[in-house]
Parts: C-alpha cells; structure tokens; sequence
C-alpha cells in the first residue's frame, strides 16, 4: 500500500506538484476552486491521483463553506467529491486514503444535512473507515474520522482525544515521504 503512494505526491507534471502542496493554504472558496480546476482539467497519466486530489479539494471546500456561508446549498460539491473519489477508488481498489476519504465525504452529508438515510449512510462511512484501517496506521485524516464518528455517537471525550491525536499526527506528517499531507484545516493545525 504505501507503494502506490510514494510517487501519490510525485506527479510528473510540475504544476499538479505545486498544486498539491497547495491544499493546506487555501483558505478561500475562490483558492478551492482554483485547485480544483487544475486537478480536474488536467490531462495526465496519474489521473486516478488527480481524481484523488480533486474530489479532496471538493470535500475541503464543502467544508469551508459549511462553517463560513452555510447556508449555501452544499449538497453539489459534496456529491462532485463523492463522484471523483469513487473514481480513484476504481482504479486503485484497495487504497486506504481513498477509503478515507470516501469516509470523510459521506460523514459530510450529515454535516450538510443532505443524508436520506442516516443508518445507511453511517454504515457506509463505518465500512470505508474499515477498509482503510486495514492499510493505514497513524493517519491523520483517518483519526479526524474517527473524532467525527465519536462525536457523532455522542462520545465527546472520545472525539477530543482523536482531535488532538489528529492534529498531532499533522504536525509531524512529512509530506517527503509521499503521504498525502492535506486536512490540516480540519484540525486547525496550519
């Protein structure tokens, strides 16, 4: 697993690289979109990366709306990250940052308010968690999701404590090691 993500950062074309590095320092809806477009628009042979990296930018854009215009209808983006991701998923099956990812844009339909069906969409969350946990250790995107499932059960200690162990995990995550190293505004921890 961590081999399909040693060059997950690497993109051969540099501008896909920058844009990366990018993702922790957007902090506005126009920022987002930017990156999006250039993720999205791309034309490139590590498009199952860019569907990866867009539909990441979808889900932290969604989540930079939710806390600073949320009453703009949301449920689009949601569904264009849920889309793209799906993508990525499609062609690397058994990839725990996809997984974890999925995980994060489903648990962001409750954020959002647009989910149908609760108990469903919380046993699709569960289940792409697991899936990512078989291949994953000491990630902090999938310590955020654990928070957020803790506080979702109403386990607010639980949630504190995956809260600082996230935001401890991003502080010492080194994007050199080919790891994605994006979510850090979900935690504060820019």
């Amino acid at each position: 697993m961590a081999g399909s993500w040693a060059s997950a950062q690497v993109f051969s074309d540099q501008a896909l690289q920058q844009s990366v590095l990018k993702l922790n320092d957007a902090s506005s809806e126009n920022d987002y979109d930017t990156l999006f477009k250039i993720f999205s628009e791309t034309n490139t042979s590590e498009k199952w990366q860019a569907n990866y990296y867009a539909a990441a930018t979808m889900y932290l854009k969604t989540n930079f709306l939710l806390s600073n215009s949320p009453n703009k209808n949301l449920s689009e983006s949601n569904e264009l990250a849920n889309k793209l991701a799906t993508q990525a998923l499609a062609s690397e099956k058994n990839n725990g940052e996809i997984n974890t990812l999925l995980g994060l844009i489903h648990f962001q339909k409750f954020r959002i308010k647009t989910s149908t069906d609760p108990q469903k969409e919380l046993k699709t969350v569960t289940g792409y968690m697991k899936k990512a946990e078989t291949v994953l250790k000491n990630n902090p995107r999938l310590t955020f999701l654990k928070a957020e499932l803790a506080e979702r059960s109403g386990n607010k200690t639980e949630a504190i404590k995956l809260l600082q162990k996230a935001t401890a995990e991003f502080n010492t995550s080194n994007s050199s090691t080919g790891s994605p190293n994006w979510g850090k505004q979900l935690v504060g921890a820019n």
